[in-house]
């Protein structure tokens, strides 16, 4: 049986958050498909690594994506090799902390609504505004969270900032649906990356995966694999969606 074709053949396609976890796996899946990768991440020298082990002409910026000069740099940089922008998968975020919401630690709370929400905006602004000078449209599909549709006890700014990413996403699918830009979302539940591993406990984990119909954890690539498709071709009729993939966790 002949593998799909998801039409990214010579795409140019940006992936923030691309040094390792599901931006990783995302970056080598539109490699794989032929399209032009522009990779970035805060971690430049695993982002480095990443984009070696590419080959072609993959590049990698490093970037901050709080700082909205440099995403808006990345993305000059990005029209300037190749002449447009395509596809954007804004992948970069970040967990950690705990604490319930009336003494959660405010620099930390700060720092991952910062990151995940305030970032996610900054790439989306830039993004958007290059597919619309590009005049061809494109695909934006951000990185929320199964915790983007329920609370998260103790991981109050965690589920805020990506319940926002939901509502950057459907907004901007509305807004840009007659210009030939479709804007999505995956919902990625318990994916074996490091960041899962630095911000859930064992035991936490492990009740996850117990209550998780298919009894285990998901790949990055099978996040990946999603994103492609809500980026190809056989997506174009779809915007404005929320593409959950958990296992079956939320399905209970």
């Amino acid at each position: 049986m002949a593998a799909p074709n998801y039409g990214l053949e010579g795409k140019v396609a940006l992936v923030t958050g691309a040094a390792s976890g599901i931006g990783r796996a995302t970056a080598t899946l539109f490699a794989g498909e032929g399209a032009h990768v522009v990779a970035s991440d805060i971690n430049a020298e695993a982002g480095a690594t990443t984009v070696a082990a590419l080959g072609g002409d993959a590049l990698f910026v490093p970037v901050d994506v709080r700082d909205d000069d440099a995403v808006r740099a990345l993305v000059e940089r990005t029209t300037s090799e190749h002449g447009r922008l395509d596809i954007a998968a804004n992948c970069a975020g970040v967990g950690g902390g705990h604490g319930s919401t009336h003494d959660y630690d405010p620099e930390t709370w700060n720092r991952i609504v910062d990151i995940n929400l305030r970032g996610t905006w900054h790439a989306m602004r830039h993004e958007i505004a290059a597919m619309l000078a590009g005049g061809t449209g494109g695909a934006v599909v951000n990185t929320a969270s199964t915790l983007s549709l329920r609370g998260s006890p103790f991981g109050g700014p965690y589920s805020a900032s990506k319940h926002g990413v939901l509502g950057l996403t459907r907004t901007a699918a509305l807004e840009y649906a007659t210009l030939g830009i479709r804007v999505n979302a995956v919902c990625p539940g318990a994916i074996e990356t490091p960041m899962l591993h630095r911000s859930t406990p064992g035991d936490e984990l492990a009740d996850y995966v117990e209550q998780t119909p298919q009894r285990r954890v998901g790949k990055p690539e099978e996040i990946a694999s999603a994103v492609l498709w809500l980026c190809s071709e056989g997506a174009g009729f779809v915007t404005g969606t929320t593409l959950v993939v958990d296992g079956g966790f939320s399905a209970k």
